[in-house]
């Protein structure tokens, strides 16, 4: 695989910006094109473009019709492909893609983002076994929001992402791992509106009365897959034959939910400012979520006074200041706020060989977008969290897409930090009986 090498993408604005909907296609179509002057009706989400005359092939094809997949692929000129993430239903623009393209075989094509630069600090995370196993195409693979890319002559289908994916596929991969587990049960939290199961997962302590609970949940916005593979590196700390493990099999009941929002996370919608607002801005009256109001019903009962800590896994914007450092979201109750301090402080000693992880990143209610006008009516999830019975530590932890500081971040690396959070919660709870 031949990568085209050019410099590296312009910088994009902080996350606390906020940005204009792109308009966006509403049909899908297919498109045949030989300039985007001269694009036909479409009938089908897959795009087909005709090769100029020069090309060793007479067409390809570029497609999100797959479970994650993001994009509307207007039209192209020559081997230049004029694209941009698929909003749905978000009420602000945001940076979600991803598509592959087949029958590009020995070619060389450049995709060209139109509106925003959605373009990570890494390029794009490329696949070319199916989304199997991803790579980054590096910092210098993009310029003016756009990459290209050198198929090899045997290139049957590329899969491009905004960063890389975390899918229903991916979590029984790693729950098939430990279909034996005594310390492993998986229920059915709730059915979507769409009728996808909603994973509730106990780990840890399940024979028996635990010591404390920890509730853990994932994807409130359906396009952070990076937390999800935190969450799994968590999980599997709990699930090991390790001291650690061991200790959360004696003491700690773990309830993890790691798709609150199933239906985005399938259909590959952004999920971040979802009209009329999004699943975690609904954690107060009546929540239009299924999920979110299974959560809400099934956890009260379940925690029997014992739940001590709940984390809500996120990620952040797409670059620049606050969103290339892992981070603790403060809380604007002082008691909270300095529960969430002490555990920084102790997560900050424990990640020794994972993504580094800094105390002091902790972004302190009233700072940047952390403020009351940012939740407006509504309520998060760690807040809700915050106010149940017996919980002293509720909060959001948030996990770049592609950077922290200069650690590139990998599936690798971003489990082994969700384990140094195993870790962490271990001396938390520890030091809480102290």
């Amino acid at each position: 695989m031949r990568l085209s090498r050019i410099i590296r993408a312009k910088p994009h604005k902080e996350m606390n910006m906020h940005y204009k909907t792109l308009s966006r296609s509403v049909a899908p179509v297919i498109l045949l094109a030989i300039g985007c002057s001269h694009i036909l009706p479409a009938t089908s989400s897959q795009r087909t473009f005709v090769s100029p005359p020069s090309a060793p092939t007479s067409s390809y094809t570029t497609d999100a019709d797959f479970p994650g997949g993001n994009i509307i692929a207007d039209c192209n000129e020559g081997d230049t492909i004029y694209l941009r993430p698929d909003q749905r239903d978000s009420s602000e623009w945001w940076f979600y893609w991803n598509f592959r393209v087949r029958g590009a075989a020995g070619r060389t094509l450049k995709f060209q983002f139109t509106g925003n630069d959605p373009i990570g600090t890494q390029g794009p995370a490329v696949s070319t076994d199916g989304g199997r196993t991803w790579s980054w195409l590096g910092p210098q693979a993009a310029q003016d929001s756009a990459f290209s890319y050198t198929f090899g002559r045997d290139s049957g289908e590329v899969q491009f992402c905004f960063s890389i994916p975390y899918l229903e596929a991916n979590l029984q991969e790693f729950l098939g791992r430990y279909a034996d587990s005594p310390h492993l049960a998986v229920r059915e939290l709730c059915r979507t509106g769409k009728g996808r199961s909603v994973e509730r997962i106990h780990a840890g302590r399940i024979d028996a009365e635990p010591n404390y609970r920890v509730l853990l949940t994932a994807r409130h916005h359906a396009c952070e897959m990076i937390a999800s593979y935190s969450l799994e590196g968590l999980l599997e700390a709990v699930l090991a034959d390790t001291d650690i493990g061991r200790w959360f099999q004696n003491n700690v009941e773990v309830l993890a939910v790691p798709f609150v929002d199933k239906d985005g996370v399938e259909d590959g919608d952004q999920g971040k400012s979802r009209r009329p607002h999004d699943h975690n801005r609904d954690y107060l009256g009546k929540s239009i979520y299924p999920s979110v109001e299974a959560v809400r019903q099934f956890v009260p009962r379940w925690s029997k006074g014992k739940l001590m800590v709940a984390l809500d896994l996120h990620c952040p914007h797409i670059r620049g200041k606050y969103n290339e450092v892992i981070y603790i979201v403060g809380s604007p109750n002082q008691a909270a706020w300095q529960q969430q301090k002490e555990f920084a402080a102790i997560l900050e000693s424990v990640c020794k060989g994972s993504l580094p992880y800094r105390a002091e990143s902790s972004l302190p209610f009233g700072t940047a977008w952390n403020t009351a006008a940012n939740y407006g009516q509504y309520k998060s999830c760690s807040r809700w969290a915050e106010e149940q019975p017996g919980v002293r530590l509720a909060t959001t932890i948030e996990i770049p897409y592609a950077n922290v500081g200069a650690a590139v971040v990998t599936a690798d690396n971003a489990r082994a930090f969700g384990r140094d959070l195993a870790g962490a919660l271990r001396n938390y709870l520890e030091n809480s009986d102290k």
